[in-house]
């Protein structure tokens, strides 16, 4: 690289990310859609089914929400460190800044803002983008990062990630993100099983497609631990380490795993035990009331004892009758 005008010849402006992901964003808009539409006709249902039709709506929403929305979250884990590191390559200037890593299933994101944000005559506020899914590149991306001239903690970081390093870090993550992944989406089919099933209402096989769901999102959470677990190598900048550890994702996935559990375990044995009550937490004991009632409006009328006790004449009787002279 030469100089210009006593500077390098990085891009100008800083690649600053979106405020928040507009996938999962667009999910979660989807979602809260639905659930509106469920609020305004909850005034229609009437009796005490209200309550349980409610929280089964809320309850099903919830965790369709979080399986499809986890798979595209950055979140799964993350870590920060504020150091005191150089900006550019080939340049002893040193910026004071806080440096993330976000680590997904499709990729990892990583942040540099500088504390403060206005340094070196330029504003320190990056959020960098590397994918290693199925449509992507890993090595490429970070190929294009180094030809845009990316400040050097974001590459430094970047490079831990790639196929030629020895950490192997790259081949750790995104085998593990990809079984993931595929389990979520499995996941994802058999909650709507579930959902189907219990709108039929087969109640008993739906508490089953429960718990396939969350062994699925547990199994999910396995296949992640174990690149997570394995050794990895150290980020220093200076005397400061880079660390990493569980995201909000892990955990949401692990407690709505934990959930989908114990409403299936709940299902069946209420199922097996008092099938009365899950019959009342679905609303099926009033609408078979109903269409007893419904029936019985239809039927003929019951013939009344006395017409009975004329009918019924005893045959000694009968011939005795018919014997008698006139």
């Amino acid at each position: 690289m030469t100089l210009w005008n006593g500077s390098f010849p990085f891009y100008p402006g800083a690649n600053a990310g979106f405020p928040f992901d507009t996938t999962w964003a667009l999910i979660v808009s989807v979602f809260l859609s639905l659930l509106a539409t469920f609020i305004i006709i909850l005034p229609g249902i009437r009796g005490r089914g209200r309550l349980f039709w409610f929280l089964r709506v809320v309850t099903g929403l919830f965790v369709g929400a979080v399986v499809l929305t986890i798979q595209f979250t950055r979140d799964w884990e993350t870590g920060w460190v504020t150091a005191n590191t150089s900006y550019k390559s080939f340049s002893r200037v040193l910026v004071n800044a806080d440096i993330g890593l976000h680590i997904g299933l499709a990729g990892v994101n990583i942040t540099l803002v500088g504390n403060p944000v206005n340094q070196v005559n330029e504003t320190i506020n990056y959020n960098e983008r590397f994918s290693w899914s199925f449509d992507a590149d890993y090595d490429h991306s970070y190929s294009e990062g180094l030809g845009k001239g990316l400040p050097s903690p974001i590459l430094y970081v970047a490079e831990k990630f790639t196929t030629q390093s020895p950490c192997s870090m790259h081949r750790q993550y995104r085998i593990s993100g990809h079984y993931a992944s595929l389990t979520l989406w499995m996941a994802f089919c058999t909650w709507l099983i579930s959902i189907l099933l219990f709108s039929m209402p087969i109640l008993l096989y739906g508490g089953y497609m429960l718990l396939l769901t969350a062994a699925l999102m547990l199994f999910s959470l396995l296949f992640f631990f174990t690149a997570r677990n394995n050794p990895k190598c150290p980020i220093q900048f200076g005397t400061a380490s880079l660390k990493t550890d569980y995201g909000g994702s892990f955990w949401l996935t692990l407690a709505t795993g934990l959930l989908c559990l114990l409403l299936g375990l709940g299902v069946i044995i209420l199922n097996s035990m008092q099938p009365e009550k899950l019959k009342l937490v679905f609303n099926l004991d009033e609408r078979k009331g109903e269409e007893e009632v419904w029936d019985k409006s239809y039927l003929p009328a019951e013939p009344s004892s006395s017409t009975q006790d004329v009918l019924m004449v005893p045959l000694g009787e009968l011939c005795e009758v018919t014997a008698t002279q006139l």
